[in-house]
């Protein structure tokens, strides 16, 4: 897996410990970008920290049912995803803009006791991620994807570069609409987990089926009420 001007070839080129930014609804995949707006004292030290060593960020929602914490530090999901900071500008104002590209999922083992302002926690990177032989997206039903991509686009009056789209390959495709998917947390965690990308298409495809069927229903009460 490629990233920026580094390499990771192995699970050797992924560090034991990382810091962990917990955020909830943000949907960080490999190979995917994610710009980060960084203004609180404690992830600006955990930005100074990553540009000093790896530049590695562990970017983890918070726990979104059942014992979730403090607000000042919650409970975290189980499994993250590695981003590596690939642009770095100072706003001027004391807020860092920043880029990550996805690295690798990674499942929390334990969180670590640190000095430092921002949460640290033992990782194991997820292998196959980081392989050049990883899943292509050959199985990914390309058409019902689409299909449904417009559907949705159709029911909220929205566009796209369809040019661009379809010259994506599977796995861009998959995973780009995935990080723009406007669902919560739970289905956030579950684009995440999906085991391999054809589960990952096959998921945004039902979520987004579920979500079409749900405003057609509620449209169809609406009108009754006229």
């Amino acid at each position: 897996m490629k990233a920026g001007n580094f390499t990771y070839k192995d699970l050797n080129d992924i560090p034991a410990v990382v810091p962990v930014f917990p955020l909830s609804a943000a949907l960080l995949l490999p190979g995917s970008q994610m710009p980060l707006n960084i203004f609180e004292p404690r992830y600006l030290a955990m930005c100074d920290a990553a540009l000093k060593t790896n530049r590695l960020i562990g970017m983890v929602q918070p726990v979104f049912s059942g014992d979730i914490g403090s607000k000042e530090n919650p409970n975290l999901c189980k499994v993250g995803c590695l981003g590596r900071i690939v642009s770095f500008t100072e706003s001027g104002d004391g807020r860092y803009l920043i880029n990550l590209q996805g690295v690798s999922r990674y499942r929390i083992i334990e969180e670590v006791s640190a000095k430092t302002p921002f949460r640290q926690c033992r990782i194991a990177a997820f292998a196959h991620d980081l392989s050049s032989q990883s899943n292509n997206g050959d199985d990914v039903n390309r058409d019902e994807l689409l299909e449904t991509f417009r559907l949705y686009l159709d029911a909220n009056d929205l566009e796209a570069d369809w040019e661009n789209v379809n010259k994506a390959g599977n796995e861009s495709l998959v995973n780009a609409l995935s990080v723009m998917s406007p669902y919560g947390p739970a289905e956030k965690q579950a684009l995440l987990e999906a085991p391999d990308l054809k589960s990952r298409a096959d998921t945004l495809i039902a979520l987004t089926q579920i979500a079409l069927a749900r405003d057609a229903d509620g449209d169809e009460y609406a009108q009754t009420l006229q």
